[in-house]
């Protein structure tokens, strides 16, 4: 604004005011829901990681039972400050530690319980890792946050009112004394089989209501107000619905209010969230680098690469997500070095791929603008807080890019404004080519945006880019827009995932051979579903045999998945066999990744799997690859 000068005549100088207060244009309208400002803080943090270690990394189990002997928890090398280096290095701007898994034991002394780390060698009973990792995160610059399970198969008295008090003293210990945290992780795993203080049975609870979530809500919010509250509804962000990284392409901010709790039969939904939603939950993408979530050493040849990672990172950051990483700390109490390694190379791969924004500083042609400050030229300011919008009414709308001479283009970042909410619901992208317009080669839809969508397309060389958005739920408000050339190896848009089994030949007994194939093809789309609860495998010969694997169903969601087993060796087909082990496949709905079964080397020619418990009764068992070793 100019300066007044002191001889401008009074009215003039009104008359100047008002016509540029005329020329002033608001901001568009907010549209439905919105985020809180800790939500857009949370989402910006993009990728961050998990933490699981305890009894279960000693004992080489994913879900302790509740009774496995606190001294055997021992690790001999351990350094959160290690963690924290390694986190850093991988671009992570956080850690979610579990405080307490589904066992019931804590990394910290809680004086409620005798079940924690102070009957542990560690340090001599003196140590806390939840204290240590509070502090190392504040040398290096994370943010801090915590799991704590409300399931607990240790105590005595889950599932009646008694435990929540002590479930809820537990929080408020967390969240006094370990200063600030970004978020609350509670898991949606909630009754089942459990030592129970010696009781060993199944308990189940109503979990829409045994908790008392609203009492929680409050304390928290008391407690901890900039910290995001994560379940499978929310209310700060919600589960994906699966355990492998990703989000849906179509991937909406938001859910209908008070329809999703823990254990809700429609998970799978949540990778896309409800169009029709009026809460603002965000989805946060969970995955282990390793199948499993806790530390198991023949998992050490099975990490992830960091291609697959940077493949999750578009999937889940690009899917308008966060993208959760798992590290199973070791038995030394370490980042073991592999998952380090990968880690550390994906984030590499990342800054690699998308270093050079080829739009930066540019002023976009766009079909329609607001004016005032919501111009072109904010897409490409560099500045969240910014944005182009159209003017009220107009939903629709075309940015086009033109360069000077022809550019090599395979990616391509969009972000909307979502402080003002989630609008865009389809769009196209498009490059010149011999003066014409042609779509770009996509792998996945176009349809959704929210807080970034990050598109991987087959590499053109062009003087031209455009992005039309052809529907949304208001005005347009984009905040940046981004286009890069990943470098020579853009064009490989899949990462392939297969498990690798060596096996002994085998047959299936009672299973016609055309269906018996789909567990050997070493394909993971296809499924050999099995009447009954029975499972016969014939090796032909007898043989040694200590271990038998399998990869359950993986299509959306899975079916035929077996919850608990038994499994029998025989070497008689008239033989019922002897049972060599039998227990659960833990966690198996919500991960249903390679299951292996070892067992003591023993002489057998068949192998009987039972299952004496589905995760849904009705319906076939579902092996999509079988493998006796």
């Amino acid at each position: 604004m100019r300066k007044l000068t002191s001889w401008m005549p009074a009215l003039a100088c009104a008359a100047w005011l008002a016509s540029c207060t005329s020329t002033q244009v608001a901001p568009p309208e907010a549209v439905l829901p919105v985020p809180e400002p800790k939500q857009v803080d949370w989402q910006k943090m993009e990728t961050y990681a998990f933490i699981h270690f305890g009894l279960n990394t000693f004992n080489d189990r994913e879900w302790g039972y509740g009774d496995s002997d606190p001294k055997t928890f021992n690790p001999k090398r351990l350094d959160c400050e290690q963690w924290a280096q390694t986190l850093v290095a991988a671009g992570m701007k956080g850690v979610i530690l579990t405080a307490k898994h589904h066992d019931g034991f804590c990394l910290w002394p809680f004086e409620g319980t005798d079940y924690n780390i102070s009957r542990s060698p560690y340090k001599e009973g003196k140590g806390n890792i939840v204290r240590e990792l509070c502090d190392a995160c504040r040398k290096y610059g994370l943010k801090f946050a915590v799991y704590l399970s409300p399931w607990d198969r240790r105590q005595a008295n889950y599932g009646t009112p008694e435990y929540l008090p002590y479930f809820y003293a537990q929080l408020r210990d967390l969240l006094t004394n370990y200063g600030e945290v970004f978020e609350v992780w509670f898991d949606g795993a909630n009754g089942g089989d459990g030592w129970y203080g010696g009781a060993k049975e199944a308990r189940t609870i109503d979990r829409k209501n045994y908790y008392n979530y609203p009492r929680i809500y409050e304390m928290l919010d008391s407690l901890q107000p900039q910290a995001v509250i994560f379940s499978d509804g929310g209310p700060g962000c919600r589960w994906v619905g699966n355990e492998r990284g990703f989000a849906g392409a179509t991937n909406w901010a938001f859910l209908r209010k008070g329809e999703v709790y823990p254990g809700y039969p429609n998970y799978p939904e949540l990778q896309y969230g409800h169009a029709d939603g009026n809460q603002w939950v965000p989805a946060e993408c969970d995955v282990s680098i390793r199948p499993g979530w806790f530390y198991h050493p023949e998992e050490d040849d099975k990490v992830k690469t960091p291609e697959q990672l940077l493949d999750l990172y578009y999937r889940s950051v690009g899917h308008n997500g966060t993208f959760l990483l798992n590290f199973p700390v070791d038995r030394n109490g370490l980042i073991h070095p592999i998952d380090s390694a990968n880690a550390v190379r994906f984030h590499q791969l990342l800054q690699q791929e998308l270093k050079t924004n080829l739009v930066a500083g540019m002023k976009a042609k766009v079909s329609n603008e607001r004016g005032g400050s919501y111009v072109a030229a904010a897409m490409t300011d560099d500045d969240y807080d910014t944005y182009w919008a159209t003017e009220d009414g107009v939903t629709t709308g075309d940015i086009e890019f033109s360069f000077a001479r022809p550019q090599r283009m395979n990616r391509l970042l969009l972000q909307e404004y979502i402080p003002l909410g989630q609008r865009v619901k389809a769009f196209t992208v498009e490059y010149k080519a011999d003066g014409q317009w042609l779509p770009v080669r996509l792998n996945e839809e176009t349809t959704t945006i929210g807080y970034k969508r990050l598109l991987r397309f087959e590499t053109v060389v062009s003087d031209g880019l455009r992005i039309r958005i052809t529907d949304a739920r208001g005005p347009l408000c984009i905040n940046q827009v981004g286009v890069y050339d990943a470098g020579a190896d853009a064009d490989c848009l899949f990462v392939a995932v297969q498990a690798k089994m060596e096996s002994y030949p085998f047959t299936l007994a009672g299973v016609a051979e055309g269906q018996a194939a789909a567990a050997t093809d070493r394909n993971d789309k296809t499924t050999c579903f099995v009447e009954g609860d029975r499972l016969v495998i014939d090796l032909g010969n007898v043989r040694t045999v200590s271990s038998f694997h399998f990869l359950p169903d993986q299509s959306e969601p899975s079916k035929g998945l077996i919850a608990n087993y038994e499994l029998s060796v025989s070497t008689n087909a008239d033989d019922a066999g002897s049972v060599v082990k039998s227990g659960e496949f833990s966690n198996i709905q919500n991960n249903p990744v390679l299951q292996s079964v070892y067992f003591t080397p023993v002489q057998a020619r068949y192998l009987i799997l039972k299952a004496t418990r589905m995760v849904k009764a009705d319906g076939p068992m579902g092996f999509a690859e079988i493998a006796v070793q």
